[in-house]
């Protein structure tokens, strides 16, 4: 698959949220509806979600969670998930004044794109199947802990990981700390095999490989079929009742990741001074990388709504930071229904070997991508859930969101063309925007 933006961590900001929302709704005095009824002792829910860009990549999700309690305190959980994606993705090339030929990430068989648009690899498509499984307990009357495992298998990837928490309250429950740590290893196993750093294309106009044997010209790029990374996760976690209406959540992460971090499907377009390309070279990004994030949440009760704000604060060796701004607001209606706008904003600065394209003329660096997901970016959301009950015990809650995606790049361009090159590239569109619609169906059995 050539989306590389997997959850492979297990202990995030938003399980905790989920919690934490619960808590501080019981601990607010709210009433809220039994969410799940028993299925031979076990709670049960289901969701559908579809995932649509405008011309370019679709989703459709399930997601499957069961969960049973064992001795008063003893809760476990599994989660099953499996998504099916497909469409067109872009593979890092700029567009130009004429048709541009792409060989396939398999080595057999190209595709074309049209002059002025952006190049999108359609070959992309891809099932994932992801299972999850959860044991949390109480220790004592005021600490906690919990352990869990999941596995994600993709045709070109798999990954694996472990986790687990820690929890322990003060002042009558009024605060908790938290330590969570996670650990993964995952495989890469790219179609066609994993391309050498910055080696050309191979694009031959006769024999593109239709016939099962892959050209010698197209393996001459290939080093290997697979290659591995690891990840070491380390969350702490503080919460706060403020009063019997507000909760506080405050959290420090860092992580590292090590081993192949490449996007092995994402290429980089080579100009000449004419702005024309010429050639077209395999990205190579670092081998490390640590991650720090700071985030916090607040959360408030009013008469009849409850409003959850956040923020997070994330910084990494590539040099990319980036800032989130979350807002739900939960308003609370009769007969055991709510609606919930949803506001998002994302922002980061890109990374220090983010490059739009390589000049022909200048020395090959040691890391570059072109990967728009490394650029100067801002996204935005907007969206509304709706949930209701369907009967004394049966739940449901609809969901849909639009998402914008703007890449900041052009003052980048700007500064790298030479007068030459910029007649070449002018009337172009670099880094159009990327738009799509979320539409998310759950029912709680």
């Amino acid at each position: 698959m050539q989306l590389t933006n997997k959850q492979k961590l297990v202990v995030k900001d938003h399980d905790l949220g989920y919690k934490i929302a619960l808590a501080s709704a019981a601990l607010l005095g709210s009433t809220i509806p039994q969410a799940q009824a028993e299925v031979l002792g076990w709670d049960v829910s289901t969701s559908f979600l579809g995932y649509s860009e405008q011309n370019r990549v679709s989703a459709g999700e399930f997601i499957g969670t069961a969960s049973k309690k064992y001795h008063q305190t003893a809760l476990f959980d599994i989660k099953v998930v499996a998504d099916v994606l497909t469409g067109a993705s872009a593979n890092g090339a700029v567009a130009q004044k004429f048709a541009q030929t792409f060989t396939n990430p398999s080595g057999r068989g190209f595709y074309t794109t049209r002059s002025s648009k952006t190049p999108l690899d359609k070959s992309f498509k891809d099932f994932r199947g992801a299972l999850s499984l959860n044991w949390s307990d109480a220790i004592t009357d005021v600490s906690n802990y919990n352990i869990g495992s999941n596995i994600s298998i993709e045709y070109d990837y798999l990954a694996f990981s472990v986790n687990g928490e820690y929890s322990h309250d003060f002042f009558q429950k009024n605060s908790t700390v938290s330590l969570g740590v996670s650990l993964g290893t995952n495989q890469i196993k790219p179609v066609g095999d994993l391309p050498i750093a910055f080696s050309s294309m191979f694009i031959d106009g006769v024999n593109r490989g239709e016939d099962g044997n892959l050209p010698q010209g197209f393996r001459d790029t290939r080093n290997g079929n697979s290659d591995n990374n690891t990840d070491a996760e380390i969350l702490l976690g503080f919460t706060q009742i403020i009063n019997r209406r507000m909760l506080m959540q405050f959290n420090y992460g860092h992580s590292e990741s090590n081993g192949y971090l490449t996007d092995p499907y994402k290429i980089l377009s080579v100009l000449d001074s004419n702005g024309v390309t010429q050639d077209y070279l395999y990205e190579n990004r670092p081998r490390s990388r640590t991650k720090d994030s700071f985030y916090v949440m607040t959360k408030y009760h009013l008469d009849n709504s409850i409003v959850d704000f956040s923020y997070r604060y994330m910084t990494d060796s590539w040099n990319i930071t980036s800032s989130t701004f979350d807002l739900h607001w939960h308003f609370l209606r009769g007969n055991n229904s709510f609606w919930e706008p949803h506001i998002r904003y994302y922002t980061q600065n890109a990374a220090d070997f983010f490059t739009p394209y390589l000049d022909q003329s200048a020395t090959v660096p040691g890391f570059a991508s072109a990967d728009y997901r490394l650029g100067n970016l801002d996204t935005f959301t907007v969206g509304l859930k709706y949930g209701f009950m369907m009967n004394q015990n049966h739940r449901a809650e609809i969901r849909l969101e639009y998402y914008k995606q703007q890449a900041k790049n052009q003052s980048l361009v700007d500064s790298m063309v030479a007068t030459s090159q910029s007649s070449g590239l002018s009337g172009l569109n670099l880094f159009p925007d990327v738009s799509a619609v979320v539409l998310q169906f759950s029912y709680y059995l």
